[in-house]
């Protein structure tokens, strides 16, 4: 890793839901940077485990914690044990979150409450938390949200707010929090092929938005990574409240 350019290196990083998909490549991403990160997962141990074993096979570091980042418990044993481990904060990702497509006559108590307690709350609580591990420099929070925010595709109502709530909340913090020179940023991907997707049997509707999409293609999680080691370096050093969408130019 000495070979590739740092401009992260002696900074820690916690990637919430890191454990597949965008946040694992999130997380490698932001090992190459020089980051020591910290793998959130809150059910895929064997995904956590092999995400660190990929950043400590190319002379990286990083540690796998498990917690439900819907529960305070679980947040405050997140950051206790990335102080552990490497003894302060510079980077909060906040990523884990889940998605359920359901029209409107579907929609229940249940998947509303489970939706915004985890996409909302969760990101809420966890930023809470990460405050008291920021240091007097300050650092860079970055949040997963997505294009649905403002494209709101049918089926999707509760998720769709969930990802407007996001948006709405990461100008509110980097107003909150800019005197601590904090800076809160947004990335919004477009339709991206993950286990997720594949999971979900969403990669054949994902597919059609290739078709409407200017770079003729759906994306992956390697498209996404990059713009978040962006905003966690100095290079947007002056960049803060921002979402940034990286949809291929759909919107």
């Amino acid at each position: 890793m000495s070979t590739v350019p740092s401009p992260l290196l002696g900074k820690v990083a916690v990637v919430t839901g890191a454990s597949k998909g965008i946040g694992a490549s999130i997380a490698k991403h932001l090992a190459a940077a020089g980051a020591s990160v910290v793998v959130n997962y809150a059910s895929s141990r064997a995904g956590a485990d092999q995400v660190v074993s990929a950043i400590l096979s190319v002379g990286g570091r990083a540690v796998a914690v498990q917690a439900d980042v819907a529960k305070q418990a679980d947040i405050e044993r997140l950051f206790a044990e990335t102080k552990a481990a490497f003894g302060q904060l510079d980077i909060l990702v906040n990523n884990a979150g889940i998605y359920d497509g359901e029209p409107l006559g579907q929609i229940t108590e249940e998947s509303f409450h489970r939706h915004f307690n985890l996409n909302v709350l969760g990101l809420i609580l966890t930023t809470q938390e990460a405050l008291k591990s920021f240091g007097p420099e300050g650092g860079s929070i970055v949040n997963i949200s997505s294009i649905v925010s403002t494209l709101s595709p049918a089926t999707t109502a509760v998720y769709n707010a969930t990802k407007a709530a996001v948006d709405n909340l990461t100008r509110t913090f980097a107003k909150e929090l800019g005197a601590r020179k904090i800076r809160v940023n947004a990335v919004n991907p477009g339709p991206i092929e993950t286990e997720g997707t594949h999971s979900a049997g969403m990669v054949g509707p994902f597919q059609a938005f290739a078709a409407i999409t200017p770079l003729g293609r759906i994306g992956q999680p390697d498209d996404i990574a990059p713009a978040v080691v962006f905003f966690a370096s100095p290079a947007s050093g002056w960049i803060t409240g921002e979402t940034l969408y990286v949809t291929g130019g759909l919107r």
